[in-house]
């Protein structure tokens, strides 16, 4: 096939005629509209647009927060990546002030740069991947009870976060397991009741 040809066939295609192709003062006086100039600029009415069906939203009853939720995957995905965000973020901060109030042998710029690096390398991944780790399994859990009871609501989420922080310190003993799922639940509880009045 010759090149030539389709280069002639396209530019048929695109310029109907020359009273489409722009002159100076069309340009000059404003009277020209540039998307003509794209080769499908005459076609949205002939297109057929791909219906996705993945922005449909959740269709559990209460599911319907300020946050709108597609699903399980979508909590879990943007849930433990915004926890785990914030995380590191928190403990980036409590690095850099930990390392820049440690007491230094030698008053040195470079040892309290590398104090408060390492410092902050320290704190922020425990912190973030903590906060990541409760994160994917509270989203589990509030998911696995959402579908079990086939609503979504306080009750839900806070029985999820109590399960997750009684699972988080389960190896610290009883009191400790007892006191993070208090907490954990009190703080799902919150963010529930935030989500549902904002």
């Amino acid at each position: 096939m010759d090149p030539r040809s389709t280069a002639d066939q396209y530019q048929a295609t695109s310029y109907n005629s020359s009273q489409d192709a722009p002159t100076a003062s069309d340009l000059l006086l404003g009277s020209f509209d540039p998307t003509k100039l794209h080769p499908m600029a005459g076609l949205h009415d002939k297109l057929d647009y791909l219906l996705l069906e993945d922005d449909k939203t959740s269709d559990l009853p209460g599911a319907g927060t300020a946050i709108p939720s597609r699903g399980w995957s979508d909590d879990l995905s943007y849930g433990t990546g915004t926890m785990y965000l914030s995380g590191l973020a928190l403990g980036g901060l409590w690095g850099l002030r930990e390392g820049a109030q440690r007491p230094l042998a030698v008053s040195n710029t470079r040892l309290r740069i590398n104090s408060i690096l390492n410092s902050v390398t320290r704190r922020g991944t425990f912190i973030g991947n903590s906060a990541g780790v409760m994160a994917l399994v509270y989203n589990s859990i509030n998911s696995t009870i959402d579908y079990a009871r086939g609503k979504h609501d306080t009750l839900g989420s806070m029985v999820a976060g109590g399960l997750t922080g009684a699972l988080y310190k389960s190896t610290a003993g009883i009191k400790p397991a007892l006191a993070a799922a208090t907490l954990a639940s009190g703080l799902a509880g919150v963010w529930s009741y935030v989500k549902r009045s904002v």
